[in-house]
């Protein structure tokens, strides 16, 4: 019989991250990558209902859509496990990041240059609720189309928001988006809290 203490999960310092960003951008990808368990999905099937409603536009293909969250949790070392929390990406769906922003220590922008537009809403809900984010920028297929000096442009990002290159389908890409976030947490937390 295994003691309590074994599963590093609860030992462990728990932070709460936000997988936020437009419709079909990756957000379920990002997390079923990424975590350690069987994610929870809260996938639907796009209807006849939806025309009209959600923009498909370069995302044709796309049959499913997150209607409430997605979860999923990375145990980062002994010391951090984080919890993964995607964010639904329609607009009719927004009032639900209210409630999903409540405890979160940062979040994950992540961005499809195909539709960079679709990225404001994020970007605009993190900053006005000060809460730190870094940007990840979806390379579909490997297609990197624009420099990350030109994503930041484009975006309008402050310099002190990271910007970093992934594939949302790679694990160790995934972990080495969350690692950067990480990262910039303890930076901002060192540089509001400097040691005496």
């Amino acid at each position: 019989m295994g003691s309590a203490g074994s599963d590093p999960a609860q030992t462990a310092q728990a932070v709460k991250i936000l997988i936020a960003g437009g419709f079909g951008v990756g957000k379920t990808t990002m997390v079923g990558a990424a975590s350690e368990v069987e994610p929870l999905h809260t996938e639907e099937y796009l209807t006849r209902a939806s025309v009209g409603v959600d923009d498909l536009a370069g995302i044709g293909a796309k049959t499913t859509t997150t209607v409430a969250l997605d979860f999923g949790r990375i145990t980062i070392n002994d010391a951090l496990v984080l919890y993964l929390f995607g964010t639904p990406g329609q607009e009719r769906f927004w009032f639900m990041w209210n409630d999903l922003v409540h405890g979160a220590m940062g979040a994950v922008v992540l961005a499809d240059t195909r539709r960079l537009e679709v990225s404001f809403a994020s970007i605009d809900f993190f900053e006005s609720r000060r809460i730190p984010f870094v940007v990840a920028v979806n390379c579909f297929h490997n297609v990197r189309d624009r420099t990350p000096q030109e994503v930041r442009t484009a975006l309008d990002l402050d310099p002190h928001v990271p910007l970093v290159l992934c594939d949302a389908r790679e694990q160790t890409e995934v972990r080495e988006v969350l690692v950067t976030l990480v990262e910039h947490l303890m930076a901002r937390h060192s540089a509001s809290h400097p040691a005496v």
